[in-house]
C-alpha cells in the first residue's frame, strides 16, 4: 500500500490529522491496534478550547459540537466551604470554553472518515515503523493472519503514551522530562443532571474533587484518591459519600446521585519529550506529552499538535519545508506553557503527602489571592480558556 502521510493511532489526534490532510488534498492511511469499538469506549476529557473548536470546524466536523456542546463562560473554585466563581468571558475579553466529551469527537470524526471512504486499519497487529531517518519511510502491520506495509512519505506517531512510534527512535536521539504524581483521580459517570451549570473545582482536606459534565444529562464526577485504591475497593454509594465530604454544602445538598455507568482510576504525571521530529516520523499528542488532566489540556495540545502537522504536510506538498522544519519548535512552546498550567493548578488544587501544615497554609494563601486579585485571575482565566497559537 502507498500513502503520503501514514498515521499510527485513531484517537482524536490522530483522527483529526486525517481529516484536516483530507480536506488539504493529502492522502492518508491510519492504522490502529484497537477496533473501532474499543477505541469509542475509551471515557476522556470533554472541555475544548476554541482553538480546537476551530479545527474541528476547519476539518468539517463541527455541526454537532455546535449542537450539542455546553459554552461555558467561567468556572467555579471550592474552598473552606465557599464556591468563588472566575468569570472567563469577563476576564479574557468574551472568550469561553465548549463542554463536548472526547468521545463525542472521535465519534465524529469515525463518521467523517467512513463517509469519505478514506482508509483506516483497526485491529492491526504488531505495529512497527521503520526507515523513517530516510527519504522512504514504512509502516508494517499483521492483519488477519498476513503481514502489510505501507510505503509513505511521512510518519505521524499519534498511538498514545505507550505507542511504538516515540520507542521506535533511538534513546539518544530524544530527551524526556517527566513528574509521577503520588495519587490518581478516581472518576465517575453517571447518568444524572450535573450538580452545577458550570465545572466545580475543589480543594478540601481530604483530598481534591472536580464536578464536571457530558451533557444536561450525564455527570461526570472525580476524586483524588490512593495509588493504592482499586475501582472495586469503591462501591457507588462510598463515592457519592466522599464526594459529599468533600463539596461545599450547597452542591453537597444539590448532588443528584445513580448508578454509575464507569469508573476508572488514573495516574496523574506530567511528560514531555523533544524534540517531536525524528526525520520523516512526527509525534503528536500523546506520544509527545502528557498533563494531568486538572487543567483539561490533554486533548487541547494534541489537537494544537496536528493543527501545526497538518499545515505542515500541506506546504510540504505545496513545495515549502519550512513548516516541518519548524513543526517541533512550534509546538514545544505551546506544549511547556500548558504543562507549567497543569503543574501549578494541580500542586494548588490537591493534597500532597509531603506538604506539611506550612504547604497547606500556602496553598490557602494563593487560593485567596487567586480569588482576589483580577490579576491572578486573569492568569487563570487566560490559561484555561487557551492561550493563543503561536506561528
Amino acid at each position: 500500500m502507498r500513502t503520503q502521510v501514514a498515521i499510527v493511532g485513531a484517537g482524536p489526534a490522530g483522527l483529526l490529522l486525517g481529516a484536516l490532510l483530507h480536506r488539504a488534498g493529502v492522502d492518508t492511511v491510519v492504522v490502529e491496534r484497537r477496533s473501532a469499538d474499543y477505541v469509542l469506549s475509551r471515557i476522556r476529557a470533554g472541555v475544548l478550547e476554541q482553538t480546537t473548536a476551530d479545527l474541528l470546524d476547519e476539518a468539517g466536523v463541527g455541526a454537532r459540537m455546535h449542537a450539542e456542546g455546553l459554552s461555558h463562560g467561567g468556572i467555579e473554585l471550592s474552598f473552606g466551604g465557599t464556591r468563588h466563581r472566575i468569570d472567563m468571558q469577563q476576564l479574557t475579553g468574551g472568550k469561553h470554553v465548549t463542554v463536548y466529551g472526547q468521545t463525542e469527537v472521535t465519534r465524529d470524526l469515525m463518521h467523517a472518515r467512513d463517509t469519505d471512504g478514506l482508509t483506516t486499519v483497526y485491529e492491526a497487529e504488531g505495529v512497527s515503523v521503520h526507515d523513517f531517518d530516510g527519504a522512504r519511510p514504512r509502516v508494517r502491520y499483521q492483519l488477519g493472519g498476513a503481514s502489510h506495509e505501507i510505503e509513505c512519505d511521512f510518519i505521524a506517531g499519534c498511538d498514545g503514551f505507550h505507542g511504538v512510534c516515540r520507542t521506535s527512535v533511538p534513546a539518544d536521539a530524544i530527551q524526556l522530562f517527566e513528574r509521577v504524581y503520588p495519587f490518581g483521580w478516581l472518576g465517575l459517570l453517571s447518568e444524572t443532571p450535573p450538580v452545577c451549570e458550570e465545572l466545580i473545582y475543589t480543594r478540601h482536606e481530604r483530598g481534591f474533587a472536580l464536578c464536571s459534565m457530558r451533557s444536561p444529562t450525564r455527570s461526570r464526577y472525580y476524586l483524588q484518591c490512593s495509588l493504592n485504591d482499586k475501582v472495586a475497593d469503591w462501591s457507588d454509594d462510598a463515592f457519592w459519600d466522599e464526594l459529599r465530604h468533600r463539596l461545599d454544602p450547597e452542591a453537597a445538598e444539590s448532588l443528584v446521585t445513580g448508578p454509575s455507568i464507569e469508573k476508572s482510576i488514573a495516574p496523574l504525571r506530567s511528560f514531555v519529550a523533544e524534540p517531536m521530529r525524528f526525520g520523516r516520523l512526527f509525534l503528536a499528542g500523546d506520544a509527545a506529552h502528557i498533563v494531568p488532566p486538572t487543567g483539561a489540556k490533554g486533548l487541547n495540545l494534541a489537537a494544537s499538535d496536528v493543527g501545526f502537522l497538518a499545515r505542515a504536510f500541506a506546504e510540504f506538498y505545496a513545495g515549502s519545508e519550512h513548516g516541518i522544519a519548524a513543526y517541533s519548535e512550534r509546538c514545544l512552546r505551546r506544549i511547556w506553557k500548558a504543562e507549567r498550567f497543569s503543574w501549578w493548578f494541580t500542586s494548588l488544587m490537591h493534597q500532597f503527602p509531603d506538604n506539611g501544615a506550612f504547604g497547606q497554609r500556602m496553598q490557602q494563601a494563593e487560593l485567596a489571592y487567586l480569588v482576589g486579585s483580577v490579576a491572578a485571575s486573569t492568569v487563570l482565566a487566560e490559561n484555561y480558556v487557551g492561550l493563543p497559537l503561536e506561528h
